[in-house]
């Protein structure tokens, strides 16, 4: 269930070797180092072992929110092959909403230092 400011999956395991989540992403914009960004808060459960992270973006970065968010989730135990970006659209709602708070636009640059 997406609402701005919050994206909520949920999975229950409906085979023995399948894998259940329940996962919430919390965003809001805050300063970082290089200007405005965006705080992430993740937590909830994989597999019934509960896990809690935050990680921010540079503005010109926030876009790619998901990488990082597919990374904390595997690290705790969410299978790579795990497509999260399938969520019935909430991701594209997700997007849309951090690209309109951080009145980011088609075509804006990224800072090359973010690239490395």
């Amino acid at each position: 269930m997406f609402e701005p400011g919050h994206l909520h999956v949920a999975h229950p395991a409906l085979q023995p070797d399948d894998v259940s989540y329940d996962i919430h992403v919390h965003y809001e914009v805050s300063q970082t180092d290089s200007g405005a960004g965006m705080h992430f808060t993740m937590d909830g459960e994989i597999n019934g072992k509960p896990f809690n992270e935050t990680f921010d973006l540079p503005k010109d970065l926030a876009y790619n929110f998901a990488s990082e968010a597919s990374r904390i989730a595997e690290k705790h135990g969410l299978p790579k092959d795990t497509d999260l970006h399938s969520m019935d659209g909430q991701y594209d709602a997700m997007f849309e909403d951090i690209r309109h708070q951080l009145d980011m636009k088609s075509g804006d640059a990224v800072k090359p230092e973010h690239l490395e």
